[in-house]
């Protein structure tokens, strides 16, 4: 008869959170083993840096707790860049990590390592439960850090042989905290009334909507807001899709992407020249403001954020601290005026897509072996139905998604590793997406240099049964490095160019459906043969090493000076 012990009193509390899924290989052993017992699943990833981006995704997309396990030493190691994402990005991640038994502390057992420190600056939370009576207590600490406030990562260490060691039966806790926001505070009324007078009187207000109201789930109370109000919407990377970027108040995202072919470039004096500015769950982080040139200066800023620290930061600000979806919707309820007039909105809005249909066009499609992402990107966005999910890789393939596929409804997800913009992200984050919601249509759009960190992860698809698209464009260069380097240097490493790979071989010999194309004109009927399909499928394109998205960086500059073929003499 099985006796019961800690990793079953674990694995109890870990589902009451309404965990259903964890992302682990075999450490620790205990606790994985007890967890079909108690009717979870096991996600078994091939290295642990993709298992907790996996688990990233699958936050991103369900709002519950993403939980990955690891054994102690290296593999807790691993799960720093990852975790150091999610803090950046305020994902819920519930790390578990083994650690070495209690009586061979500070012996140099093996793999023993400091894992409060290794945790601490890439965690809100970092603890090491050493009783069997305090471990309900310690998970539920865990999910309330994880969500509660502005979500984070964090990591609970458990020794091997508590793990192991019989425990009663009796746990007297029964809440679920495993969904965030955990809390849902609304921001000081009289401060929400000094923000809608200032709105009132404003005479060219802008809201700005970033990644925190995906995480609040609150598109639609955004949008309403929009709409009693008549204020446009432009979006950060991580808030794209927040507003349908059809609607007649979307403007699209505004970045560092203020230039020609980009709908932004030509809508930039929405911004340049707004009066009272609304950012809306935003860290106005270098990315999204163009290194913080783009904000005007003179302008009145409004800022509701879940964390009153990044209220402000860069920006001085009208403070509403609170979650986004309470707080719009106290503010739309209070908002008795009729909306301001948007008439002139929609021409120039028009205009500005036809702008960027007509650089597209002018871009073409490319040539054989040489395709142009802005036709890839066209293609794709005409096959997008509103509830697929898109997820990119951090760098280009994040431009070219933001820059050339739209949004066509409200809440629409577009998951972009944009805490910390890491490579890597784009494919293990689509298969945890997929697994959150595993009726939706996903695809990743990687680069080949970023696809190189994660393409193992092939092999635990096809095992594990989530079936992705990924679109590897293999341009046989490091993109944005090898063209920053041209622009700020003259000339480039040889480490930024790639020695030829075929991604769709690799694919398939991981039992996954893999395609090459270098004819423009096959793409689409790749495209749409792989939604037909219930495999993991790789379709590589080879794509043009001399396109790059219109960003600030190469604003001003000669085409052969940023994809100059010089390299720098040994």
């Amino acid at each position: 008869m099985h006796n019961r012990t800690v990793a079953d009193v674990l694995a109890e509390a870990v589902r009451r959170h309404g965990v259903e899924l964890v992302f682990g290989q075999s450490i620790p052993s205990a606790f994985i083993l007890a967890l079909p017992a108690v009717g979870i699943r096991q996600i078994g990833y091939r290295t642990e840096n993709a298992g907790a981006i996996m688990a990233d995704g699958y936050a991103r997309i369900s709002n519950k707790v993403g939980v990955v396990c690891a054994q102690n030493g290296p593999a807790a190691t691993l799960l720093v860049p990852p975790f150091a994402e999610a803090m950046k990005a305020s994902v819920p991640l519930v790390g578990i990590v083994q650690d070495v038994p209690r009586n061979a502390v500070d012996r140099n057992a093996f793999q023993e390592y400091d894992h409060i420190a290794l945790f601490q600056g890439c965690t809100k939370w970092a603890r090491r439960v050493d009783r069997a009576d305090r471990i309900t207590d310690y998970v539920d600490m865990a999910f309330t850090a994880a969500c509660s406030g502005r979500p984070g990562p964090v990591a609970l260490m458990v020794p091997m042989d508590l793990l192991r060691e019989p425990t009663p039966s009796t746990v007297s806790r029964r809440a679920n905290l495993g969904s965030f926001p955990l809390d849902r505070p609304t921001a000081d009324p009289e401060r929400v009334n000094e923000a809608l007078d200032l709105l009132r009187q404003a005479e060219r207000p802008l809201i700005i909507a970033g990644g925190g109201v995906h995480l609040s789930a609150a598109a639609a109370e955004l949008v309403a807001f929009a709409e009693a109000t008549g204020i446009p919407v432009a979006t950060t990377n991580m808030g794209k899709g927040v507003i349908a970027e059809y609607h007649p108040l979307a403007l699209g995202v505004f970045t560092s992407n203020l230039l020609r072919g980009n709908r932004a470039g030509e809508l930039k004096d929405l911004l340049t020249d707004a009066d009272v500015v609304f950012l809306v769950g935003t860290r106005t982080n270098q990315n999204a403001t163009d290194a913080w040139k783009t904000y005007p200066p003179k302008a009145h800023y409004i800022h509701l954020d879940m964390d009153p620290l990044e209220i402000g930061r860069n920006y001085e600000a009208l403070r509403l601290a609170g979650d986004a979806r309470a707080t719009l919707s106290a503010m739309t309820a209070t908002w008795a005026e009729p909306p301001r007039d948007s008439t002139a909105l929609g021409p120039r809005v028009d205009a500005a897509r036809a702008a960027v249909t007509a650089y597209v066009a002018e871009k073409g499609e490319g040539r054989f072996g040489k395709i142009r992402p802005e036709h890839l990107m066209t293609v794709i966005g005409k096959h997008l139905r509103s509830d697929d999910i898109l997820v990119a890789d951090a760098s280009y393939s994040s431009n070219w998604i933001t820059t050339y596929v739209d949004a066509s409804r409200n809440g629409q997800r577009f998951l972009l590793p944009r805490g910390l913009a890491g490579l890597g992200w784009g494919f293990p984050m689509a298969m945890g997406a997929k697994l959150a919601r595993p009726g939706a249509r996903v695809v990743a759009v990687v680069g080949d240099g970023g696809f190189g960190h994660c393409w193992q992860e092939l092999e635990t698809a096809r095992r594990m049964g989530i079936p992705v698209i990924v679109i590897l464009l293999n341009n046989a260069i490091l993109g944005f490095q090898y063209h920053a380097e041209n622009v700020h240097y003259g000339f480039h490493s040889d480490a930024v160019d790639f020695a030829a790979v075929d991604h769709a071989a690799i694919a398939r010999a991981c039992g996954c459906r893999g395609v090459r194309l270098e004819d423009p004109g096959a793409f689409e009927a790749a495209f749409t043969e792989a939604w037909d399909s219930s495999e993991t499928t790789l379709i590589e394109v080879m794509t043009d090493p001399d396109a790059f998205p219109p960003i600030s960086l190469f604003e001003g500059q000669a085409s052969e000076v940023v994809t100059s073929k010089k390299q720098v003499l040994a």
